[in-house]
């Protein structure tokens, strides 16, 4: 077993605080890690106060992880000690179902183990995230980063960064196409960098003029005002794809008239009911798709890696010390934050 600690949640009331607890000794296909950054997903907030209903405590967050190769099993071929490496939102699957079988971990039948609060496959113990020292996890679900990303920026992209990369992908956006990116958070000043790289005319919908000026730095060609009805209403059959990044509820209807004739809605931000109620009228009488998508697998979220060290496309940071993790939390619900918290876990030991 591995000493480590970390900060978790107790009760869903309860402040995050430091805890001690072990780490698993490395099974034949696993790798140690020691951890050196971990990103803020606004997730982590939902979960440490069971706002899901699926919280397990203790509730230890974190699946932006990047950090240094410490130890391997015996049987590991992929990576070796000293390796810079990361892990994102899941660290284990079925590995053979349909989903599983077609590197799509993510939606794996019969549900992927996440990085934390979620029972581990093997022996059944709740997995712990990385506002921690250190993680043990199986080879096949460890990245590697590439030399070129800095390794504090790199953190995101294994969550915020594939979240928005894999729906593009899939349903092709390229040169040329009209791209609206909803929302310019964690998610969405990412969704901002990759559809521009993709090629893509991309436009930012927010609620506040006050962005325009970061958004065109960001990268985006223009900027509407979503509160502004002859904006909105200019833009009507606009648009090949919408990438909604909001989490929160908001009136998908005056987006879905942006759209042209077979155009996708995709949502990655919203996990809860649609409300107001979705008009279908805007789906049916122009064959318009709404959709959704979660993070993506193994192979793609190398994939995003590499495409992000081609590009030079990394997300933009705050770095945090874990002893205002609390704070931080506070200030992600308020918007007050580019764009992502980072812990430096050597804060961890100070």
């Amino acid at each position: 077993m591995y000493k480590a600690i970390g900060y978790a949640a107790q009760t869903a009331t309860a402040p995050l605080a430091p805890m001690a607890f072990n780490r698993r000794s490395p099974r034949p296909d696993d790798v140690a890690i020691e951890i050196l950054y971990c990103g803020v997903c606004h997730s982590d907030i939902h979960l440490a106060r069971n706002e899901w209903g699926m919280s397990v405590y203790p509730l230890m967050p974190g699946h932006e992880i990047v950090g240094t190769v410490t130890e391997v099993g015996e049987k590991v071929t992929k990576h070796k000690v000293g390796d810079l490496v990361g892990v994102g939102c899941m660290v284990d699957s079925c590995r053979h179902c349909e989903a599983c079988a077609a590197d799509l971990e993510q939606y794996c039948l019969e549900g992927p183990t996440l990085t934390y609060a979620s029972p581990d496959r093997v022996d059944g113990s709740i997995t712990m995230g990385g506002y921690s020292s250190s993680i043990v996890v199986s080879e096949h679900f460890v990245v590697r980063i590439p030399e070129k990303l800095d390794p504090a920026t790199a953190a995101p992209i294994l969550c915020a960064g594939i979240t928005t990369y894999s729906p593009l992908k899939h349903y092709g956006v390229k040169p040329g196409d009209k791209v609206g990116i909803l929302g310019m958070g964690g998610l969405g000043h990412m969704g901002i960098k990759f559809a521009k790289a993709l090629g893509a005319e991309v436009t930012l919908f927010t609620r506040s003029a006050s962005k325009a000026e970061e958004a065109r730095r960001q990268g985006a060609d223009h900027v509407i005002v979503s509160t502004d009805a002859e904006q909105m209403e200019a833009a009507a059959g606009h648009f090949d794809f919408l990438l909604d990044t909001i989490p929160v509820q908001h009136d998908l209807n005056p987006y879905l008239q942006t759209l042209r004739f077979d155009g996708v809605h995709i949502l990655v931000g919203l996990v809860e009911p649609i409300e107001p109620a979705l008009h279908a009228g805007n789906l049916v009488m122009n064959r318009r798709v709404l959709a959704g998508s979660l993070i993506g697998g193994i192979a793609e979220t190398q994939e995003v890696l590499e495409f992000c060290a081609e590009h030079n496309i990394s997300c933009d940071i705050e770095m945090l010390d874990i002893k205002n993790i609390n704070e931080a939390y506070s200030r992600m619900i308020a918007g007050d934050v580019k764009y992502r918290f980072v812990i430096d876990m050597a804060t961890l030991k100070a």
